[in-house]
């Protein structure tokens, strides 16, 4: 009788209560507890949906700022490396005010890697996403920006693809993360200056 109650529990762990084998959740988006925070709001392109990801960061934070202020200072990308250091040598490369917009090129460096970027989506003060490449790492890297009466609650994810982002997964676990805190956090210190 005891071997049938764990052959049992054993077969629902395994096919679940419906029946069906369940597949196991790719450890890019469970290594760090950040895929269980995602965001469902969040417009994910096809093929860098979080349960594809290599690797994957959620960062969230509230602002004393309007959105329209923080937006601003996404979209003037070369200003970065001033204010947030892990960007560096940052260039747009098609738009005349140097300024983010829809189809906009960025070409940078951050967390060691030389990155080509491409926005994706742009919703003046409210989405921001872009994908980029680099050496065997492909990303969609996204920021949701919503009204409060406070002023604005910033959400940013990545989903990160390749061997690329697996080496840097199991070599440095909390370094996406670590960054895009600092990202918000200085985003934050910025926005609430202007």
């Amino acid at each position: 009788m005891i071997h049938r109650t764990w052959a049992v529990l054993l077969a629902a762990a395994i096919f679940g209560m419906n029946g069906h084998a369940q597949v196991p959740a790719h450890e890019g988006l469970t290594f760090n507890g950040d895929g269980a925070l995602r965001n469902n709001q969040i417009h994910w392109p096809k093929g860098f949906e979080p349960e594809q990801a290599d690797l994957f960061a959620h960062n969230e934070i509230d602002i004393q700022a309007g959105c329209e202020i923080a937006f601003s200072n996404l979209v003037d990308a070369e200003a970065w490396p001033s204010w947030y250091s892990n960007s560096k040598d940052v260039k747009v490369l098609n738009t005349p005010d140097h300024r983010l917009r829809k189809n906009a090129r960025i070409s940078w460096e951050t967390f060691g890697f030389h990155i080509e970027s491409r926005v994706w989506e742009f919703e003046s003060s409210s989405r921001l996403g872009w994908f980029g490449d680099g050496n065997d790492v492909h990303a969609y890297h996204t920021f949701l920006l919503t009204k409060t009466p406070e002023g604005c609650h910033i959400v940013t994810e990545e989903v990160v693809k390749g061997s690329g982002a697996i080496q840097f997964r199991e070599q440095q676990p909390n370094a996406m993360h670590d960054g895009h805190q600092l990202w918000l956090t200085t985003l934050k210190d910025r926005s609430e200056k202007d």
